[in-house]
């Protein structure tokens, strides 16, 4: 029934921009972020929007990064401009905090140099 559905992401060049969407469906749609993991790496929080629509982002992309909900249509947005090589990751939308049991299947965003 919960189903995280990530789409928006691609190839771009550094500097580029790229709009990440995440549908959400059989969950509560209260506090909600997006997440990413690089290869090797842990994933890692990104940015987070309240159901109120408080934001709060990691450092690295402050600035950079704006994160958006359309709570008609049950929808979280991430729109990243400037984007750099180490942004490459996939990236995942789910609670904030994060409920184990949602993650899905995210975007992958490769960012060329």
């Amino acid at each position: 029934q919960v189903q995280l559905v990530e789409s928006g992401g691609g190839l771009v060049q550094a500097g580029g921009s790229l709009r990440l969407s995440c549908a959400a469906q059989g969950i509560t749609f209260s506090d909600m972020a997006w997440y990413r993991q690089a290869p090797g790496k842990q994933r890692e929080f990104v940015a987070g929007i309240s159901s109120g629509g408080g934001t709060n982002y990691r450092v690295s992309v402050k600035g950079r990064f704006t994160i958006s909900r359309d709570n008609a249509k049950n929808t979280v947005y991430l729109q990243m401009n400037s984007l750099k090589p180490e942004d490459t990751a996939v990236y995942y939308c789910n609670h904030w905090p994060a409920v184990n049991d949602y993650w899905g299947q995210g975007t992958r965003v490769t960012v060329s140099s």
